[in-house]
């Protein structure tokens, strides 16, 4: 789960299943149902979305028909509303107690019952809307939609293969089911900790998290810097702060403007207006800074950066990987993000800073030591994934299913 400024832009595993041995071949695209392959998410924060809008993109450039679904269209409005806003809300106000439910309920194959009913009471009309439209083939990007799957499969309701893609590097006990044809996650130690609580390792296919394939498209950032008027020859810090404007957006952007070295600030406000107009009006700054709001051009802003700050979100995190930058995390919220933040430390492709005032310290420190730098733009390369939706295509193209 994750905010960023540019979220609202808008088969079975090889080997052997009981006593069948599975084979596979590519399908005839031109033999399939127009919404053969389904992608389902939930807008509780809308890295999910994005997620899903990656995949769908991946399967039709494969000349397949895809389709996103967003599954809290079909559910009651309270539980659609309390779904979609709890999330932000508690990131808003209460990140504390956010991190507190997250790992309260982090306890492997406990509270799934409960949690199942409380479904089920609220997504009648999603489970219409499945039974009517019977896709041959779901992906989830969310847990509620596969949970909601799962037990229709096991009820004979439907018949058909289930995915589930995890959005962040960690995979927290809300993503944890048996009998999923395949789990796609962002790195090894998720496979490992997924096979320990007893998910067929062959079923776990280590892809990276899916991002929109234009993120795997080299962009120079010379070029890049001269078409969005930037300084060709200047270090660039992307600021992203949350798709929402959320948090001290000001105070962070004044700390970065303490960094002693040269260099250049854009700061990404997505549809906060308000924030956008007051920081154009910001006084006192050091450095160039460019304000922009939202922008389905994310890509070329990275491909112009050498820098991400912000905070830890899956889908951001893996799309600022794709395009080289090193990861500036500050104050991570408490949960996925801090776990998020805890694999990119030690895979030496970000540095965290939990005390703002220390964040031009930390940079400054950063960009003195090129040596250090150079190390880390090396490690972002070996692990950054950029191909990941393509590579989930590929292993659900390979499979039986279209058969």
């Amino acid at each position: 789960m994750e905010t960023c400024p540019t979220e609202d832009q808008g088969g079975f595993f090889c080997g052997v299943k009981g006593e069948i041995t599975l084979s596979f071949k590519r399908a005839n695209p031109n033999s399939l149902h127009p919404d053969s392959v389904m992608i389902l998410s939930a807008s509780s924060a809308t890295g999910h979305l994005r997620a899903a809008d990656a995949l769908v993109t991946s399967f039709q450039a494969e000349g397949m028909a895809a389709r996103h679904v967003e599954v809290l269209r079909y559910t009651n409005p309270i539980f659609k509303r309390i779904y979609s806003d709890l999330y932000v809300d508690l990131m808003t106000r209460q990140p504390d107690l956010l991190g507190f439910i997250y790992k309260t309920f982090d306890r492997p194959w406990h509270f799934q019952k409960r949690r199942l009913a409380l479904d089920r009471l609220n997504t009648g009309p999603l489970v219409h809307f499945l039974r009517k439209e019977k896709p041959r083939l779901v992906l989830c990007t969310h847990f509620l939609p596969a949970e909601i799957l799962i037990y229709l499969r096991k009820r004979k309701i439907l018949e058909l293969p289930i995915g589930i893609v995890v959005t962040d590097w960690d995979a927290h006990a809300m993503w944890l089911f048996h009998d999923v044809d395949w789990y796609f996650v962002a790195c090894e130690e998720t496979r490992a900790y997924l096979s320990a609580l007893g998910i067929p390792r062959e079923t776990i296919h280590v892809t990276g998290i899916p991002i929109d394939p234009v993120f795997g498209i080299e962009k120079p950032q010379r070029e890049t810097r001269l078409q969005l008027g930037l300084d060709p020859a200047r270090m660039t810090l992307l600021v992203s702060p949350g798709g929402f404007g959320v948090g001290p957006v000001e105070s962070l952007v004044r700390a970065v403007h303490d960094i002693t070295h040269a260099v250049q600030v854009v700061v990404v406000c997505g549809r906060n207006t308000r924030l956008e107009n007051h920081l154009k009006n910001l006084s006192g700054v050091r450095h160039h800074m460019k304000v922009i709001g939202f922008t389905t051009e994310m890509d070329l802003w990275m491909a112009a950066s050498d820098l991400l700050v912000g905070k830890a979100g899956g889908l951001t995190s893996s799309e600022a990987l794709a395009r080289g930058l090193v990861l500036v995390i500050v104050n991570p919220i408490p949960g996925q993000e801090e776990r998020n933040s805890d694999h990119f430390l030690e895979e030496g492709i970000a540095i965290r800073c939990n005390n703002l005032p220390a964040l031009a310290y930390k940079i400054d420190a950063l960009i003195a030591d090129q040596e250090r730098f150079a190390r880390m733009k090396e490690n972002v390369r070996r692990v950054a994934r950029p191909h990941a939706a393509s590579d989930i295509v590929s292993v659900v193209l390979d499979s039986e299913v279209w058969r």
